[in-house]
């Protein structure tokens, strides 16, 4: 890894996006990235925002807002408001209880029983099965890198002032082995290793929680040596149209919390949300950011 890039990478193979768009939204500034790009272009997206869950800035525009029990009512509302592409944004930070959601007025209850069936999965299962579920009533999934392709991490390259030292490659090797192994297994996509050896895989709290956790094994001496490389990467299996590994900004304050050298993500299928932000958060802390072909997993 060599090249140093500076910019966003732009991506002229996207597909043409045509017809209206809805953006269902999670959780985290994805929507908003997805929502502000539409805009630009021209077009006049329908936010359908999770109660509870959607960034208070969504609701500004045209939007719709369902609960995560109330998924069957999705259908009705894409019906009901012309859209032909749907794009699934942002997380999810609690599971619906199922027996509660199956009650009359949470819509259309086939396609909520498809949901709520879904929710049962792990996440990549979970998602196929919503995908399906949607294009099944004729609307189009896309992903949220096809409408906002230069978010995506560039071609391998260095992507900061900084590069890795020896021992950083090392560990981006010991941590990229480990976080393929976990995302085979459906469980998440980023691993961390300090030394040479892997000390925290990410689970169902995330990454900012894992590198929390790093940061507080170091403050108990747990882990003795300085450094150490956060990588992250897209599962073997991954579902490419939701769920999509992602760094930003809060991803370098907390991988410098836990005294690491540097991040390491999978070019062409890795989020970086607020590109120069968080290039420049790297730069001023010191701190490296690589990205590696898929081969490499």
């Amino acid at each position: 890894m060599t090249t140093t890039a500076k910019t966003a990478p732009k991506d002229a193979s996207s597909r043409a996006i045509s017809g209206r768009t809805a953006i269902v939204a999670g959780n985290g500034s994805l929507p908003v990235a997805v929502a502000e790009s539409l805009r630009k272009l021209g077009g006049n997206p329908l936010i359908v925002a999770i109660k509870g869950e959607a960034e208070p800035a969504l609701y500004q525009g045209e939007h719709a807002e369902i609960s995560i029990v109330e998924l069957g009512g999705l259908v009705k509302i894409l019906k009901a408001e012309g859209i032909s592409n749907v794009v699934l944004a942002g997380g999810i930070r609690h599971r619906p209880e199922f027996r509660a959601a199956l009650r009359p007025g949470n819509g259309n209850l086939v396609a909520l029983y498809r949901f709520l069936r879904a929710f049962r999965l792990g996440d990549d299962g979970l998602l196929r099965a919503v995908i399906a579920t949607i294009e099944s009533y004729g609307f189009r999934v896309v992903g949220a890198h096809e409408i906002v392709p230069d978010i995506l991490a560039p071609t391998p390259s260095t992507i900061t002032r900084k590069r890795a030292d020896q021992d950083s490659i090392a560990n981006m090797q010991a941590a990229r082995r480990a976080a393929t192994m976990i995302g085979s297994l459906d469980i998440g996509q980023a691993a961390i290793a300090v030394g040479g050896r892997v000390v925290a895989l990410e689970g169902v709290e995330g990454t900012d929680a894992m590198l929390q956790r790093v940061a507080e094994l170091r403050l108990a001496k747990r882990i003795n040596r300085k450094g150490g490389v956060l990588v992250k990467c897209a599962k073997p299996q991954q579902e490419v149209r939701a769920d999509l590994p992602a760094i930003g900004i809060s991803t370098v304050e907390n991988a410098v919390k836990a005294g690491l050298k540097g991040i390491a993500i999978e070019a062409g299928r890795t989020l970086i949300l607020g590109y120069e932000e968080t290039i420049a958060a790297a730069d001023k802390s010191g701190l490296f950011i690589e990205t590696f072909a898929q081969e490499a997993c």
